[in-house]
């Protein structure tokens, strides 16, 4: 937990530098979409190949080897201030982190028993959220324009994987399912998946081009980072009452009213017009909405899945959901090119209401579940990588059950590993 921090600190700041030192060389919000888009190209690449990466030659080796490869790209973004080369280097960056999660989360798992999954994964996102709110306060303490800050984002990554790799815990075997085809993942779940690309979309637009608008907007770095925490702390405090109502209310309905509150969100940040006040309640509002809705997309594929199909679909999800985020920003930074920063908020808002009328569009095609047979609903963070989403879904199902047979309100006793 602690070395998770530690790398989301210096993974936060990394994210709001880019649109911060991107301002001050110049570049076009066109050009920092296609360095935001990067990292999530580099993502889906890491997800993909990291397990392989582990048979090979090892848990310990693939972490040393991935922080190394961080805590270099991070020095170098103000060594060679050029758009491709910092798209280059923001691929390199999130195949590390993707590679980063799947063997930080198979510890976990690997750790964790039945008794305890649920309570270890929700402990290991409130710390990821948590080190993200925190690199916001760190990037006030210095100025974008030097190399300072990326020094100590690289310097966090680098402490982070101390408490990690001189751990005795053994190392598991990472067995990862090839994910489902999105042909058969579409059949099963037309809106967990159609929604799933869209909320990826409106996660990375957030999360890579939230600093964009704060530059282009004229905000101090001081509101910049506040922004940034906003978005994320919305997700902190609204994740548990959206998770409360998910199992207890027909999802669907659940997620046309998120993605509704979505869209209001993003017309009070469009009509702000620079109101510092009501910038910060719509970023705590919008990301307040977007990762409930990741884990409820979740929640709502697992319903329709028998648990054996659970490890495939969690990878095609994970899958979908990086496609929506590699065309969010790309997408949002063509916008704010042509109409300005606040046309970051149209394009939020459009996508929102495109998965509320989805929504509504599925309501009417299938009957919904009932209620005794819907899994339980854990808060996953966007950033997860299948090896958490999938011990999500086991310990959901378990949940479930257990809740049901009122045995237990954790899980069944026996293992499952």
């Amino acid at each position: 937990m602690l070395g998770i921090l530690l790398i989301m600190l210096g993974n936060g700041m990394h994210f709001t530098l880019i649109g911060l030192r991107g301002g001050i060389e110049g570049f076009s919000a066109a050009s920092l979409a296609i360095v935001t888009s990067g990292y999530f190209v580099g993502f889906l690449s890491g997800a993909r190949l990291t397990p392989i990466m582990i048979k090979r030659v090892g848990h310990v080796r693939v972490f040393a080897a991935l922080g190394s490869f961080m805590s270099a790209g991070l020095i170098t973004f103000p060594l060679l201030t050029d758009p491709w080369v910092w798209t280059l280097l923001r691929i390199l960056i999130g195949f590390c982190m993707s590679g980063i999660y799947v063997t930080a989360e198979s510890w976990l798992n690997y750790s964790a028993t039945n008794n305890t999954r649920g309570k270890v994964l929700s402990a290991y996102m409130i710390a990821q959220t948590l080190g993200i709110i925190g690199a916001q306060g760190l990037l006030t303490l210095g100025d974008a324009g030097t190399s300072a800050l990326f020094i100590v984002a690289s310097i966090l990554v680098s402490v982070s994987f101390a408490p990690i790799l001189l751990s005795v815990t053994p190392a598991p075997v990472v067995e990862m399912a090839r994910p489902m085809r999105l042909r058969e993942l579409l059949a099963t779940s037309p809106l967990g998946t159609v929604g799933i690309f869209l909320l990826g979309s409106i996660y990375a637009t957030q999360a890579g081009m939230g600093a964009v608008f704060g530059t282009q907007a004229e905000l101090t770095t001081g509101q910049i980072a506040l922004f940034i925490a906003m978005l994320f702390a919305g997700a902190l405090v609204l994740q548990y009452p959206i998770g409360w109502l998910s199992d207890r209310m027909d999802r669907r309905k659940l997620i046309f009213l998120i993605a509704l509150m979505g869209t209001s969100s993003c017309t009070l940040g469009w009509l702000s017009e620079g109101n510092l006040q009501q910038l910060m309640i719509a970023a705590f509002l919008a990301g307040g909405m977007t990762t409930p809705l990741y884990a409820l997309f979740l929640a709502y594929t697992n319903d329709a899945l028998s648990v054996e199909d659970m490890p495939a679909a969690s990878g095609g999800l994970v899958f979908t959901f990086g496609l929506g985020a590699i065309t969010g920003p790309l997408i949002t930074g063509w916008g704010m090119q042509h109409f300005g920063a606040f046309a970051f908020w149209p394009v939020l808002g459009a996508t929102f209401i495109a998965i509320a009328l989805f929504a509504v569009y599925r309501m009417t095609q299938r009957a919904s579940i009932p209620l005794a047979e819907t899994e339980s609903y854990l808060g996953v963070l966007p950033t997860a990588s299948p090896v958490a989403v999938e011990a999500a879904g086991v310990w959901a199902v378990e949940h479930a059950e257990a809740e049901r047979d009122g045995t237990s309100d954790e899980a069944p006793e026996h293992e499952h590993k």
